[in-house]
């Protein structure tokens, strides 16, 4: 099996990568490749959004067909189980924009994850899970990728771990990314230096992150060694209505 493994930030997939080859970054895009016996996994990270979704696909399948795409990454909670920290294998995806659902593979019955086209801060979440029944868990990526498995007629499957809980008090981040889904450093941190009130909340952030992260790799890995691709089914969609 050739799995494209699509994230948004390296630290997304640094647990999972450590020891892969590859990770130089090339026109914001960054790839590693590890052949594990009959399987070739290879991850990629382009930023965060439908567009960088596009070009990390794009690279991980450079080198060929995928016969599956898997998102992966960090989310934002909309209930308060799954906890932050906390990674889920998703059943289902829907496009806040459009209406598409997405139905998974090997995900847990009833965890839904809605993918917006912003970082949804608290109000938003609590908007979210008013809409979506079943929600657990609120991206910019999981409906593209599975657009895109669709698209090729191969199976997608989604693992996402809690960065910021549900009432999470942080900026607005979507003011700091970049016009390709990347995180400009320099203008955040320089942000927060005069805004206190961030300071708790953020370091909050970046350890539920790093916790994530780790919960990420240990679930792809074993879903990588149980998966059969015999059962793997397609991606189906429809309009949630």
């Amino acid at each position: 099996m050739k799995a494209g493994i699509i994230a948004a930030l390296p630290g997304e997939l640094k647990p999972l990568v450590r020891g892969w080859r590859g990770g130089a970054a090339k026109d914001g895009v960054r790839r590693w490749i590890r052949n594990a016996g009959a399987d070739t996994l290879i991850a990629v990270c382009a930023g965060m959004g439908a567009d960088a979704v596009r070009r990390a696909v794009a690279a991980a399948e450079a080198d060929g067909p995928l016969d599956l795409v898997l998102s992966v990454g960090w989310a934002g909670a909309l209930v308060p189980e799954p906890r932050p920290g906390d990674a889920r294998v998703l059943s289902v995806v829907i496009d806040a924009q459009t209406g598409e659902q997405f139905q998974l593979t090997a995900g847990e019955a009833g965890l839904t994850l809605v993918t917006t086209g912003r970082v949804a801060n608290a109000t938003e979440k609590a908007g979210l899970r008013a809409a979506y029944t079943g929600a657990v868990m609120v991206d910019m990526e999981g409906a593209t990728a599975a657009r895109m498995a669709q698209m090729r007629g191969i199976p997608a499957a989604c693992i996402k771990g809690v960065s910021d809980g549900l009432f999470a008090d942080l900026p607005d981040l979507n003011r700091f990314l970049s016009a390709r889904g990347q995180l400009r450093t320099v203008p955040f941190l320089a942000y927060l230096v005069l805004r206190p009130r961030y300071w708790r909340s953020v370091a909050e952030l970046g350890r539920n992150s790093s916790k994530a992260a780790q919960a990420i790799r240990d679930l792809v890995l074993e879903f990588i060694e149980q998966q059969k691709t015999d059962r793997l089914g397609r991606t189906e969609t429809g309009l949630r209505g």
